[in-house]
């Protein structure tokens, strides 16, 4: 049961953060025999699941790095990750009862929408710099973050659910903060703007 938690939430949290790149990483595993998936998520072991994931990942690697563009590429993906994160947390307990089942996705969902705004709300804020390089090693991180969770959740449950409710704490206290910060500084951009375009109308007159 253990190791089925651990699997779980290490594939609904990364799925929050790089969906394609998990299913990727997990589908190899299981193929080569390192990691022993249930039934429910042998399909991620498809050749055709892995290739297609790896795509999406590269796609994904691309478009994570561009200032901006990746801001809209989480807002397109807040209703693909959740659900993913949900439909991976439930096929992580194989067979088991309805009930017990709904319960997981739901948390499932719950974990990955956190990393996702989480992740979402660091880089808007980021964004606000005009240099690139920020966003760049933001994106290296949460590749190398993602790597490391997914190695701990298969191979080192207990730590990782220790790690994981850390992680949680840390949510509940960020996400309100960087909310703030992210209206904060869109607030600032379009005070900005204002500013500018008024003072080019009075240069003009």
């Amino acid at each position: 049961m253990l190791d089925a938690l651990s699997l779980g939430a290490g594939l609904s949290w990364a799925s929050g953060l790089r969906l394609y790149l998990t299913v990727f990483l997990v589908g190899v595993f299981a193929r080569l025999g390192i990691v022993h998936l249930p039934d429910t998520l042998s399909s991620l072991a498809s050749g055709w699941v892995i290739g297609a994931a790896a795509l999406l990942a590269f796609v994904e690697f691309l478009a994570d790095r561009i200032p901006a563009f990746d801001s809209l590429w989480d807002a397109i993906h807040t209703f693909i990750r959740i659900p993913a994160g949900a439909l991976l947390a439930a096929g992580s307990l194989g067979h088991a009862d309805p009930a017990l089942l709904t319960v997981a996705a739901l948390a499932g969902g719950a974990l990955a929408g956190s990393a996702h705004l989480t992740k979402s709300g660091t880089r808007a804020l980021i964004n606000l710099s005009p240099e690139p390089f920020s966003n760049w090693v933001a994106s290296s991180m949460e590749d190398v973050l993602v790597c490391v969770g997914l190695a701990l959740a298969l191979f080192v449950p207990l730590v990782f659910l220790v790690l994981m409710a850390g992680f949680l704490a840390f949510a509940s206290w960020a996400l309100p903060r960087l909310w703030r910060g992210v209206q904060g500084g869109f607030r600032g951009m379009a005070a900005h703007m204002v500013s500018r375009l008024g003072s080019f109308g009075g240069k003009r007159d």
